[in-house]
C-alpha cells in the first residue's frame, strides 16, 4: 500500500526538513480519510513548519515495570497545555477499521484519550503490535491511529532515535524545518 514504486492513485507525500537531514511520509486518503486530512491540513497552513521532535522513546528510557515497550519518535506542534491546537482534535481511526498497522516507519498519531489526536504525530522504530488495536499499550485497547508511512529516509529517523536521551522528553528538543507536499 505504502512505497514509491507501489504509488497508488490516492498517495500524498510529504517531505520532513531539519537540520538532521529529511524523511518521506507517503499518506493515503482513501485508508485513513480522517487522520490524513487532519495531517495535510497541518502541512497545507505550515502548522508544522518550525515545530520539534521533542520525544524519543527508547526501551532503556521506560520505566522497569511496563509492560508493553515500545520504540518512536514523537513530533509535532507540541503546544503548551494552556494553547489550543489551530484545529479541533479528531475522531479516531483505529487500526482495526484501517487494517493500517504499527510496523517500523509507520506514522501514528498520539493521543491520550480517543478524540483527542491532534497536530501531534510518531514514527515506530520498529514493529510496535502493542500500539494497534487491541494492542496493551493504551489501557482502553482502542490503539492509535496510524495512517502514513516513511518511504524514505528511515536512515534519518533511526539516527534520531539514536539520540534518546535517559528521559523520553527532550531537554532539547530538535527543531524541523519544514514540512511539505513534493
Amino acid at each position: 500500500m505504502f512505497g514509491i514504486q507501489a504509488r497508488s492513485a490516492t498517495q500524498v507525500l510529504t517531505r520532513v526538513e531539519g537540520a538532521f537531514g529529511a524523511f518521506v511520509i507517503a499518506v493515503d486518503p482513501a485508508v485513513a480519510p480522517i487522520t490524513v486530512a487532519n495531517f495535510l491540513a497541518y502541512v497545507d497552513g505550515k502548522h508544522l513548519d518550525n515545530a520539534s521532535i521533542y520525544r524519543i522513546v527508547t526501551l532503556a528510557n521506560q520505566a522497569s515495570e511496563t509492560v508493553h515497550k515500545i520504540e518512536v519518535v514523537q513530533w509535532g506542534t507540541n503546544l503548551p497545555e494552556d494553547r489550543k491546537p489551530p484545529f479541533a482534535p479528531i475522531a479516531h481511526e483505529t487500526t482495526q477499521a484501517t487494517g493500517l498497522r504499527h510496523r517500523d516507519g509507520t506514522i501514528s498519531m498520539a493521543r491520550a484519550e480517543p478524540g483527542s489526536a491532534s497536530g501531534e504525530f510518531f514514527i515506530c522504530i520498529g514493529d510496535q503490535p502493542a500500539l494497534d488495536f487491541g494492542g496493551g499499550r493504551n489501557p482502553d485497547g482502542q490503539g492509535f491511529a496510524a495512517f502514513g508511512q516513511v518511504v524514505q529516509g528511515m536512515d534519518v529517523v533511526r539516527a534520531i532515535h539514536r539520540q534518546g536521551q535517559a528521559r523520553q522528553f527532550l531537554a532539547e528538543p530538535i527543531a524541523i524545518r519544514t514540512v511539505k507536499r513534493v
